[in-house]
């Protein structure tokens, strides 16, 4: 198994690429989503579904600490670019205390009901996996923008 450092130089590099991209689109365009394809997202609305999903799965269901969330507004959510590295940051360092906390080999602490979710370690595979996944969708999405400006 990986050491909690591995793991988080990982996610680290993610989380590293969500703002680069953020940055390469701008004010203009953090906020932009490709309208002619049906449920596309900003890139402000991957990253607050993103640290959601930090949040959700790292402290609420591994650790049992209660953190609010509203999925459905992950995904309408708009601000500035200042604000979606502000949102990176805090669920970064959020991020490093839960996997920090975690026992991986120990059941989380609140799993989702209905839901075998094996291990802590099993959960924060699933961060990572979300992380990689939605980064994907970022880039393409910044690609096509960009092509588009021109």
């Amino acid at each position: 198994m990986i050491s909690t450092e591995e793991y988080l130089r990982y996610c680290d590099a993610a989380l590293d690429q969500y703002a680069a991209v953020c940055r390469e689109l701008g004010d203009d365009l953090v906020n932009a989503r490709l309208d002619d394809v049906a449920g596309s997202n900003s890139a402000f609305a991957l990253v607050a579904h993103v640290v959601g999903v930090m949040a959700r799965w790292g402290r609420t269901v591994n650790r049992g600490i209660l953190v609010p969330r509203d999925r459905d507004a992950e995904f309408t959510a708009t601000g500035t670019l200042d604000d979606a590295l502000d949102l990176l940051a805090r669920g970064r360092a959020a991020l490093h205390e839960d996997v920090h906390a975690a026992s991986p080999h120990d059941p989380p602490a609140d799993p989702p009901d209905g839901e075998d979710v094996g291990t802590q370690g099993a959960v924060l595979l699933h961060v990572y996996e979300e992380l990689a996944q939605h980064l994907g969708q970022l880039e393409v999405t910044r690609d096509v923008l960009l092509s588009r400006r021109g």
